[in-house]
């Protein structure tokens, strides 16, 4: 699978990077690197949409000058890792968990380390979002736990929720190549308790959950939400990231619909992740 990457320049980055991420996020784009003055996007090339991207910058540009400068180009999938091994850079995660690279040769560290290598799914840890999640897992207990991490990506959740004493975890994505590379990952890191399924809510077990992870984005949170809540167990909890903090409050509002307790919200620039308890 190829994809393409969208790298805008903003006349005022701290103002417009949230904004176009969002806007952006809805068009399908997977996948940001923010770095002043630019936002590089990335989407799957039967997703990509030149029309609809025009559109968007003109309406952009018509409020105000807001991009300098864009470029759109294709990247193929055998170069992929090529461009991901000269960009990745350690994660540090609050000092307790280290996300690092097969090719990292680093000192040793007292925390959890979790070793990805990407391949086409994304999920290094490097995104507030991935962040945000970890850092909300390290505050609960995964001892003998059963979890389902929905858009598993790289796996790199499952992974951490295994190394936190997670017994039975189970981790989809809806697609085929991001299955594959988080079942890779798994065995990378030593985890043994991990399923990597292909598909979407039709695949998801129907035996239910202490913990649902789900880091994707508020229009398929927002769809997929009343299932989450069938397949939790009383007493389980929810987490929910990849959207924006001014999108908490919809989000909110469905979950108490679906007789979801909140429990905690925790942002990072302007990204948030929220905590239900069913």
């Amino acid at each position: 699978m190829n994809y393409y990457e969208l790298t805008v320049q903003l006349s005022d980055f701290d103002r417009w990077n949230d904004i176009l991420v969002a806007y952006l996020a809805d068009l399908d784009y997977e996948s940001f690197q923010e770095e002043a003055p630019s936002v590089k996007a990335y989407i799957q090339e039967a997703s990509y949409n030149g029309e609809a991207l025009q559109k968007l910058l003109n309406d952009l540009q018509s409020e105000q000058n807001v991009v300098s400068s864009f470029a759109v180009k294709l990247i193929p999938q055998e170069n992929w890792n090529a461009q991901w091994e000269a960009q990745f850079e350690p994660v540090f995660i609050d000092d307790l968990i280290r996300i690092v690279a097969p090719f990292h040769h680093l000192e040793a560290f007292s925390g959890i380390e979790i070793v990805i290598e990407p391949k086409m799914s994304f999920g290094t840890g490097h995104h507030q979002t991935t962040h945000l999640m970890c850092a909300t897992m390290m505050e609960m207990d995964f001892q003998g736990k059963r979890v389902l991490d929905m858009g598993s990506g790289t796996g790199v959740l499952a992974i951490l929720a295994e190394k936190r004493g997670a017994t039975d975890t189970v981790a989809i994505d809806i697609e085929a190549w991001s299955a594959e590379n988080c079942a890779d990952n798994a065995q990378r890191n030593g985890c043994q308790h991990i399923q990597s399924l292909h598909g979407g809510m039709d695949v998801i077990p129907t035996e239910p959950f202490d913990y649902i992870l789900a880091n994707i984005n508020k229009n398929v949170l927002t769809a997929q939400m009343s299932t989450y809540v069938e397949r939790m167990k009383s007493g389980a909890h929810l987490f929910l990231s990849g959207f924006f903090v001014s999108d908490t409050d919809e989000l909110k509002k469905l979950a108490l619909d679906l007789n979801l307790q909140f429990q905690a919200q925790h942002e990072r620039e302007g990204w948030a992740v929220l905590l239900f308890k069913k």
